[in-house]
């Protein structure tokens, strides 16, 4: 499970292993919206794509900049997402390339 730590997220990176990732920014690659990561340890970068086939209802993580949260999508824009936290304790809009199906 992932967890923030700092200004990095516990995530490994693919190649070294080393939790010295930085959360990732959007951009595009070959006309897709992304996501690109970069470890700081190794300098290895590597993207994911933005969720297309995201659902209300769906379990998702969150990476924001000071936290990792876990929660359902509530409701589904083309540019945002609601995200609900367990049993309601928090509602909260983000943008889309934010969001990870877990």
């Amino acid at each position: 499970m992932s967890r923030s730590a700092g200004a990095h997220t516990a995530d490994p990176c693919p190649r070294c292993r080393v939790e010295a990732v930085r959360p990732g920014s959007p951009t595009t690659a070959a006309g897709r919206d992304v996501v690109r990561y970069g470890c700081d340890h190794c300098a290895h970068t590597w993207t994911r794509p933005v969720e297309d086939d995201l659902e209300v209802h769906d379990t998702v993580r969150v990476d924001l900049p000071d936290a990792t949260l876990y929660g359902t999508a509530w409701q589904v824009e083309p540019d945002r997402v609601q995200v609900r936290g367990t049993g309601g304790a928090w509602l909260l809009w983000v943008e889309r390339w934010r969001v990870i199906v877990y």
